[in-house]
């Protein structure tokens, strides 16, 4: 097992990284607060992992909720059934939500816990490999409206994350690539050696190596926790994340939540990005293509193939976290490994990047 922290002051907290994790109860009771727990999990994850949870947590009293699984589930409607469970069990304010599955439930489970008595304390068992390397670190917690996705929600930081590495054994071929978007990020926005590693280890990513995903979960957990650390309220630095996402939402909002995976979006954002990254001059057509084949390589989608127009993007986006005072703020590449937040794009520039011109 290895272990990393966000460093946070007093919030400080552990992102635990191995196999096995979930028969290590003492992992787990080590972080719950009180005695009141509620494990959250969807019907996909639940069968397969609520019951080694639940022997985990020994002696503590816990109820267990199951919710439907994907995107489009991801709502105020549905979150409320969380609210109904601890209600209705009389869970007090010391009680400890545990978010068992991908970014869906980590996000609505860690929004309910900063909600319920005005913030109760919650731990991320992520089992996505987009999960284990972003989503259950850095306290994002979020549902989606269906003007926008992500676009109702609080930061609240987990006490722990615990990813289990064998849980991604049971995970689908395109749940894995989705993920790999996530980390490809890492490495175009802040560190060229992950990069140069994924292009060189990307099969052996792909055929589940357990080495290779073990040190790529580690890298991607270990440049996000430093960016939360130093931003963790996203008023600088930790906008480059979003790499990919400003154009991923618009997608998964325009198609239909559910329709992409979040991570399928965010890759084609991330190439869009690099294209008008070079169309300002930053980028060469050499290293766009560099940013394509990984992406390719990982068996992710480059573009929409026309299902979606130019001022679809534009109304989309929008609506978007990252615009600041009317003004649209992307994610670019000013080099490969070096992020930079753009709010002065040329609109034509953008369009010709959204209709593909050359």
């Amino acid at each position: 097992m290895k272990t990393l922290y966000v460093e946070l002051g007093d919030r400080r907290y552990p992102i635990y990284i191995g196999p096995a994790l979930l028969d290590q109860g003492d992992l787990l009771r080590g972080h719950i607060a009180g005695r009141q727990v509620l494990v959250v999990s969807n019907e996909t994850v639940a069968p397969l992992y609520l019951e080694r949870v639940r022997a985990a947590l020994g002696g503590f009293m816990h109820e267990t909720l199951v919710l439907p699984d994907g995107e489009q589930y991801k709502t105020l409607a549905v979150l409320d059934q969380i609210f109904t469970a601890l209600l209705s069990h009389r869970f007090d304010r010391n009680c400890t939500l545990v978010a068992l599955g991908g970014g869906v439930i980590g996000d609505m489970v860690g929004f309910a816990a900063a909600c319920y008595q005005r913030g109760v304390h919650f731990i991320q068992i992520p089992t996505t490999l987009l999960a284990q390397v972003d989503s259950s670190v850095g306290g994002k917690t979020a549902v989606n409206h269906a003007l926008g996705k992500n676009m109702i929600g609080v930061f609240h930081q987990p006490s722990c994350v615990l990813a289990d590495t064998d849980t991604l054994a049971s995970l689908p071929e395109r749940e894995l690539s989705a993920g790999l978007a996530e980390v490809i990020k890492y490495g175009l926005i802040r560190d060229l050696r992950f990069l140069e590693w994924l292009e060189a280890n990307i099969e052996r990513l792909l055929d589940r190596d357990a080495a290779a995903l073990t040190e790529a979960i580690q890298c991607s957990c270990r440049n996000k926790a430093e960016i939360v650390a130093a931003d963790e309220r996203e008023t600088g630095e930790r906008a480059l994340l979003n790499l990919g996402h400003t154009f991923g939402h618009a997608i998964e909002t325009g198609l239909g939540y559910g329709t992409w995976l979040h991570g399928e979006a965010v890759a084609t954002g991330i190439s869009l990005a690099a294209d008008l990254s070079a169309r300002q001059g930053w980028l060469n057509e050499a290293q766009v293509e560099r940013v394509r084949a990984v992406l390719a390589r990982a068996r992710l989608p480059l573009n929409l193939s026309q299902q979606m127009t130019a001022d679809d993007f534009l109304r989309l986006m929008a609506v978007d976290k990252k615009v600041k005072d009317g003004r649209l703020r992307l994610i670019l590449l000013r080099d490969l490994g070096q992020g930079v937040i753009a709010d002065d794009v040329n609109p034509q520039l953008l369009r010709d990047t959204l209709e593909g011109k050359r």
